[in-house]
């Protein structure tokens, strides 16, 4: 009698670890709704930023920053334990929910041609170069989650109108979104993969004034661009527009004055057509990267990046900048490495 219920026992304890094993595995290979970043080794510019008007030899020690990006198995999700140097993040915090992935890799692609333009032109004009410019309306970066913009627009559209007057900078459809009082109605016109649109949009109010009508969207300047010289930049399948800083440094280093000193740099940080470093994300995964590579210097976008920078960087140095040229400042006062 015994025998048989220890027996039965054994029976089922093998019944219910196959059994756990069998859902391991399941939720292993079944995808979540969420993301993880994970750390992606730093990618060297050398070979990637060119130029037939390079003016010496590059060693390659400037190097730009990315994340992995990849959808979380439900394992991963609810098991924090495997995730180790991963951050788990909801489809929310990786763009519009109404965006499938092949369009969400579009606009990531769109992103990377928009940055690899404006640290061209940042860099060229730094350097004495004559870039011409025309404004061409307001790129959408992002909107806000929830609000009437976020049903309609999505990152890469390009707003040229507002009640049918030309908006063809940030200052412009500012004032003209502005004019109107919180919950009226405003008339867009924007144009999306080369095609001309009109939406009408609820106004919502700032959380920092009340009585001041948005239309919850982030946006830069979008504008055509005509080079003196020939500048090309390939960053292979990394999308997004965090890489800005790095180009425009690499490209400098080629064209004028030895940026890294002989250190291993890493620089991540949007670039807007006025030499300003904005704000990125995946801060954590990229500096971690950077660090297990033996990066010496790091530069990052000043504020809370650079704040959650240094929890990560060990003895790498991390150095937040705000400007393009206050990042060339910061790295010509580092001493020469022979």
């Amino acid at each position: 009698m015994k025998r048989s219920l220890a027996k039965a026992l054994i029976t089922v304890a093998g019944v219910l670890f196959l059994a756990l094993v069998a859902l391991f595995i399941y939720a292993q290979i079944t995808p979540s709704s969420s993301y993880l970043l994970l750390p992606d080794k730093p990618h060297a510019l050398a070979p990637l930023v060119r130029t037939k008007e390079a003016r010496k030899a590059d060693r390659g020690n400037i190097y730009f920053v990315d994340v992995v990006e990849r959808r979380a198995s439900l394992a991963e999700r609810y098991l924090p334990f495997l995730r180790r140097d991963a951050t788990l993040v909801s489809e929310q915090e990786i763009g519009p929910s109404n965006v499938s992935d092949k369009e969400r890799a579009r606009i990531d692609a769109a992103s990377m041609a928009q940055s690899e333009k404006i640290a061209e032109v940042v860099a060229l004009r730094f350097l004495g170069y004559k870039v011409v410019l025309r404004q061409r309306g307001a790129l959408v970066e992002e909107t806000a989650p929830g609000t009437p913009a976020s049903r309609e627009l999505l990152p890469g559209d390009v707003i040229t109108a507002v009640d049918g007057k030309s908006a063809l900078n940030y200052t412009e459809l500012r004032t003209l979104i502005t004019r109107h009082r919180v919950g009226e109605i405003v008339e867009l016109a924007f144009t999306r993969n080369g095609r001309r649109r009109h939406v009408a949009l609820r106004t919502i109010a700032s959380s920092s004034a009340p009585r001041v009508a948005l239309i919850g969207v982030s946006v830069t300047q979008a504008a055509s661009i005509k080079l003196p010289i020939a500048v090309t930049i390939n960053a292979g399948n990394v999308g997004g527009p965090s890489a800005g800083l790095a180009f425009a440094l690499e490209l400098t280093d080629k064209l004028g004055p030895d940026i890294d000193r002989g250190h291993r740099v890493a620089a991540t940080g949007e670039l807007a057509l006025n030499g300003s470093v904005e704000p990125i994300g995946g801060v954590e995964q990229k500096v971690i990267g950077a660090r297990r590579a033996g990066i010496e210097i790091m530069l990052v976008p000043a504020g809370d990046n650079a704040t959650e920078a240094r929890r990560y960087a060990g003895s790498m140095k991390i150095i937040p900048v705000t400007s393009f040229q206050q990042a060339l400042r910061a790295l010509a006062t580092a001493e020469r490495k022979r």
